[in-house]
């Protein structure tokens, strides 16, 4: 695998993270929109990009985010244009509708993905069923790859990519003053949806919700309580994907940029030694970056997933 190089124009962490959430537009993707139903009856909405293709790739996207992130589109459109058929999932309350139950998505809820490839195998189409998570949904779909789910055994490769792998070192990074501006703009989004959710039913400290100043007192107060966690600290423990990567038996690559401003150095684990895991760690890319400027319009997290899923695929 080649070593990315970065654009000189984005000469730092910061340039390669917000430039392409906020500049690349991906564009002629139409998608075949089904709403799924949960076993607790909530439900999921999920984006299908087909090709009639007997392989498939299943996206998660990240924190506050959504299938139509231009890093979700930009995987899309690298796989779709290479044959395969798309799906791109939306976490409970992240496709514009707030989902029906009291509960959100969170790090570690493996339960919804693990409905989406069920739902995905009933198709009874695909001789080949990959996955490939994005920040949140790179450390949900480790996290499910090392858990015991029957489902498993179905998924030929995996790629996740500027995964936390460490949730509790990541959060306490995401606090520091020059990481301000991601923290607020988390913060902002998740405090105006469990308030709005507040109002329809009851939520536990949904009375303090507007007091709540950083990401970790946001998972004390609300998504610990809410999941059955008994705090932040034993949401973050349980959660944390670098517990169950040893168990993992699926192929898998992960990709960090050592200069990822979001990510701890825990989440560069040297001791972990399994032999279906591939860590990549280039110098540069960011959070969800990897920019590349060229013909196809293909980022460079973009080509090594392709590389790596379609080897001996």
């Amino acid at each position: 695998m080649n070593e990315y190089i970065r654009p000189l124009p984005l000469f730092n962490k910061h340039l390669e993270t917000v430039y392409p959430a906020i500049f690349r537009r991906i564009w002629n993707l139409h998608p075949i929109s089904e709403r799924i139903t949960t076993p607790d009856n909530d439900f999921l909405d999920i984006d299908w990009y087909k090709n009639n293709s007997k392989k498939i790739v299943i996206i998660s996207h990240g924190l506050e985010g959504n299938s139509k992130r231009a890093y979700v589109l930009g995987m899309t459109r690298a796989f779709h244009n290479s044959g395969y058929d798309v799906l791109a999932w939306n976490f409970r309350g992240c496709s514009g509708e707030m989902n029906w139950v009291p509960r959100f998505y969170h790090s570690g809820a493996t339960d919804d993905l693990d409905t989406v490839v069920q739902h995905v195998i009933k198709q009874s189409k695909y001789n080949s069923i990959n996955l490939i998570g994005f920040s949140l949904g790179g450390n949900l779909t480790l996290k499910y790859l090392g858990e015991n789910y029957p489902s498993i055994n179905f998924i030929d490769k995996a790629v996740a990519i500027s995964a936390p792998l460490h949730l509790d070192s990541s959060c306490q990074v995401l606090t520091k003053l020059e990481n301000r501006v991601y923290a607020i703009r988390f913060l902002r989004s998740l405090k105006l949806k469990v308030y709005s959710k507040g109002q329809q039913m009851n939520l536990p400290n949904i009375n303090k919700v507007y007091s709540i100043t950083n990401l970790r007192e946001f998972d004390d107060l609300i998504t610990g309580p809410l999941h059955g966690f008994k705090d932040a600290a034993d949401y973050y423990e349980k959660c944390s994907s670098i517990h169950f990567i040893p168990n993992i038996k699926t192929l898998t690559l992960v990709i960090n940029a050592k200069n990822d401003p979001i990510l701890s150095e825990e989440c560069f684990p040297k001791s972990i030694h399994n032999q279906h895991v591939q860590f990549l760690y280039p110098d540069h890319g960011g959070h969800v970056g990897f920019t590349l400027f060229n013909e196809k319009n293909l980022y460079w997290s973009e080509i090594q997933a392709l590389q790596f899923i379609e080897l001996n695929g």
